[in-house]
């Protein structure tokens, strides 16, 4: 050793290095045949002089330096021992010794992973080092060091504002940087202050008053103790350095910290979640209000279209039945007396009024669809479309018409809605037939493109249409025909797409070359097996 050891040589004289000149009942082994009284200590003994040279050592202390006493005998302690150590302690020993009586480190060996005590003690002929195996303890110790470094860690690189404070004097004593930065609060002046100094005025104490809440609820005498490891979570305000309150939810938990009854707090700022929060039950109560009132004006529409339905049915209808009968009266009565243009007028006011009728029924029908729909149930509609077939060829016996139609075309729906869409999709059929010598209709069921849907389909060969006018067919009152050529109300596709809708479905058409038409009605089946 250097420093010390120099100064200490002078006073002191040194020990000679020869074995033999060992002194009767020193405390060192005889380096000749035999042991000496501390050989069987479990500590291991090294005698070193004024210079820090090796003059003497037990069988022990030889073992943990890995060495024979001829080997280490007059070298110095530091170049004996592994170098990590030299260089990790020989300087503060040194210093230490200069002062004191007596040092002592622990010191871990990587190369053999164990862990040594060295005690330095001054004496008279120089010093006396004790070695000892320090293994279990140091390892618990260093174990106990690296979790709390870890947890200062963690706590120093938490993105959440973190503080803790003794729970007896409520003095802060440790604040993380994300909370130096959240407050506006230097390190050094957080040490400072108590917990209270975080809150607006009064509401710390609702802290304090759930940290020391009793176990039956109650404040007062019967209040426990605080106990580790509880924990609770509160909505609160906090106060930064600028006087600015901040919501936050706040979280804390008993917690000891270096060796303190302490709580540790941890903040997040809720502050924008609360406004955007507040803004949301803003937006959502006006958009109740709002749908409130368009479902009132939608009652309003409902029932002023009910009311409008009801006078086409009743009153306008009761008119134009007056006008067809006083037609009708005027030509079986007045017809010998009327020329031929005044026939030819009282037959042109009946016809009018026959279609006015007509079309006056099929604004009612497409206006009632909404009413008439109800529950849902498996139709078979072979038979409702051969009945229908029979009322069409009834109206018209001299037209032969030839139908292919499977024997069942089972379906899922509302059966009313359905009747009326087969009705309008068949009687547009058989007008458009009606010009064709051959006339054929087909009327089958297809697998949807979606999964659970079926499809409906009346072909025929009829007079087709122009593909590009495709997107005006099912709108109403759009006509691609004379009606002079093909009579009608310009309702009955409008009809058939409504009943669709209704149904969650849609509808569409396809025609080539004008050659006949195909008229398709998807229906979704509500998760019911396909038939295909």
């Amino acid at each position: 050793m250097t420093g010390p050891k120099d100064t200490l040589q002078s006073s002191l004289p040194t020990i000679p290095p020869s074995a033999d000149s060992q002194a009767p009942g020193s405390l060192l082994p005889s380096t000749q045949q035999g042991w000496g009284e501390l050989d069987f200590t479990l500590d291991g003994i090294v005698l070193l002089d004024h210079s820090g040279l090796i003059r003497n050592a037990n069988a022990r202390a030889l073992e943990f330096l890995h060495s024979s006493l001829s080997a280490v005998s007059g070298y110095d302690l530091w170049d004996v021992v592994p170098q990590e150590i030299s260089e990790k302690y020989q300087e503060a020993t040194e210093q230490a010794l200069s002062v004191a009586e007596r040092y002592t480190f622990v010191s871990h060996q990587s190369f053999e992973n164990s862990w040594i005590e060295y005690t330095f003690r001054r004496r008279a002929e120089g010093y006396v080092v004790n070695l000892r195996e320090a293994g279990a303890a140091q390892k618990l110790q260093r174990l106990l060091e690296d979790s709390k470094r870890y947890n200062q860690l963690i706590f120093e690189a938490n993105p959440n504002p973190m503080w803790v404070f003794d729970v007896n004097s409520l003095r802060i004593f440790a604040a993380n940087q994300a909370a130096v930065k959240f407050y506006g609060i230097a390190r050094k002046l957080f040490m400072t202050l108590g917990m209270e100094a975080l809150f607006p005025e009064g509401e710390g104490a609702e802290l304090l008053r759930s940290l020391r809440l009793g176990s039956d609820g109650k404040d007062g005498k019967d209040a426990r103790e605080p106990k580790e490891n509880h924990s609770e979570m509160l909505l609160c305000r906090q106060k930064k350095l600028d006087g600015k309150e901040v919501l936050v939810e706040l979280a804390w938990s008993q917690v000891k910290w270096d060796g303190h009854q302490s709580v540790l707090v941890t903040l997040a700022d809720i502050s924008n979640r609360h406004l955007a929060d507040s803004a949301l039950k803003k937006s959502n109560a006006e958009l109740q209000q709002a749908l409130v009132v368009q479902q009132e004006e939608l009652k309003n529409a409902r029932h002023d279209l009910l009311t409008f339905t009801q006078a086409v049915s009743s009153d306008l209808q009761d008119s134009l039945h007056v006008a067809h009968g006083f037609a009708a009266r005027l030509a079986e009565k007045y017809s010998q007396v009327l020329d031929d243009p005044g026939r030819h007028y009282v037959r042109r006011i009946q016809a009018s009024i026959s279609q006015l009728a007509r079309l006056v029924d099929g604004l009612r029908t497409l206006a009632q669809l909404p009413l008439r729909s109800g529950l849902h149930e498996t139709v078979d509609m072979a038979p409702i479309c051969l009945s229908l077939i029979a009322d069409l060829r009834r109206r018209n016996p001299e037209r032969d018409v030839t139908i292919e139609m499977s024997s069942s075309l089972m379906l899922v729906g509302n059966k009313g809605l359905l009747t009326t869409a087969m009705a309008c999709l068949l009687d547009n059929a058989w007008k458009f037939t009606s010009k064709k010598t051959e006339a054929w209709i087909k009327v089958g069921l297809l697998p949807g493109k979606l999964p659970g849907e079926i499809v409906l389909l009346v072909a025929d060969n009829g007079a087709g249409f122009d593909p590009v006018y495709s997107g005006n067919l099912f709108t109403a009152f759009q006509r691609l025909h004379s009606s002079a050529d093909f009579p009608g109300n310009g309702l009955g596709l409008a009809i058939i797409k409504r009943v669709a809708q209704l149904h969650g479905g849609t509808v569409w058409a396809e025609s080539t070359d004008q050659a006949g038409a195909s008229f398709f009605m998807a229906i979704p089946q509500g998760g019911s097996a396909s038939i295909f």
